[in-house]
């Protein structure tokens, strides 16, 4: 009696423990939001966190003292709609739209479309995953400019893309608005980088109510023709280039990836209200940024004085 009591109990708890490992593996759901927003699915540099050849950064990753970060990209969606779309197609891109359906909006696209950038690796090569060796995809909506447009039709192996009819290049022009749907356009704007292959842009994301900027990569934002002061006052949300926290941070001549220095986005807000500077939201930041850690002082600092740190899964209603 006493063993066969034993062994009822021991199987009650190997079924609770069961219970208990099959719900933590499973994904996390959140309330979803209703009507238009933003997600954020990432928010490093191109070559995401931790960095290829940095050893210390992948142990640290292994050991459980860092997040790994996903190279940055926004989701767009509107529930009402039922629609979805990303803005950049980074090497993360699979994880990044299987985050975006379980956890927000599972249609039958897995994308209404992709809003690219420019032409370097951490904004397009995800397209890759679209082709025959990965989904086999059937004329998935490429949004990109003239030079973004030619590069993927010259170059392989984008160019099978094209040809196999995965992927149907939707041409855009400077300044000129793109119609989602009755209440959601998407409008591109020049902005000055290191355009090897590729013109690039920043997104102006209008919704029904709110309206956001998004600008990962950009040189200076003094060679910029407009003015980013008056450019984040006009919208809710500035989603900008944060690469670097501070000059020095990385062993090579900083004037060959001339990005705006977090720390000089802060010194052109440091006089305009809360209000202003908490629209102001960072991302994309390389592996050498401090800010990346949340504990980061300089990073704790900026955050008193009203400006925000991207991180992933953040929702901004539109």
């Amino acid at each position: 009696m006493l063993r066969k009591s034993f062994m009822s109990l021991a199987f009650c708890v190997f079924c609770l423990l069961c219970s208990c490992q099959k719900k933590e593996a499973e994904p996390e759901t959140a309330e979803l939001p209703e009507g238009q927003y933003l997600v954020v699915l990432g928010i490093a540099q191109d070559a995401g966190f931790p960095h290829i050849n940095y050893p210390e950064e992948w142990e640290d990753v292994y050991k459980g003292n860092r997040k790994r970060q996903l190279a940055t990209c926004l989701g767009l969606v509107d529930t009402k709609q039922k629609q979805k779309w990303i803005f950049e197609a980074s090497p993360d891109m699979p994880q990044q739209l299987h985050n975006l359906e379980a956890r927000h909006l599972k249609t039958e696209n897995l994308t209404d479309g992709v809003f690219l950038t420019h032409a370097h690796i951490g904004h397009y090569t995800g397209l890759m995953h679209f082709g025959r060796e990965a989904m086999g995809a059937n004329r998935i909506p490429v949004y990109a400019m003239p030079k973004m447009k030619s590069f993927l039709q010259e170059n392989g192996p984008w160019s099978q893309l094209v040809k196999l009819n995965n992927i149907e290049i939707r041409e855009l022009a400077d300044e000129t608005p793109v119609e989602l749907n009755q209440s959601l356009k998407v409008t591109p704007f020049l902005v000055p980088h290191r355009d090897e292959f590729s013109e690039t842009v920043g997104y102006k994301i209008e919704g029904r109510e709110k309206t956001a900027l998004f600008i990962p990569d950009i040189n200076k934002w003094r060679i910029w023709e407009k003015d980013i002061l008056e450019e984040v006052k006009k919208v809710d949300y500035a989603f900008l280039d944060a690469t670097f926290l501070e000059n020095g941070e990385i062993p090579r001549d900083m004037n060959e990836v001339p990005h705006p220095f977090i720390e000089e986005t802060a010194k052109l807000f440091e006089d305009q209200p809360a209000e202003v500077k908490s629209k102001v939201v960072f991302i994309h930041f390389n592996h050498s940024n401090g800010a990346l850690n949340a504990s980061n002082q300089k990073r704790k600092s900026l955050e008193k004085q009203g400006f925000r740190f991207a991180a992933e899964g953040d929702i901004f209603d539109l």
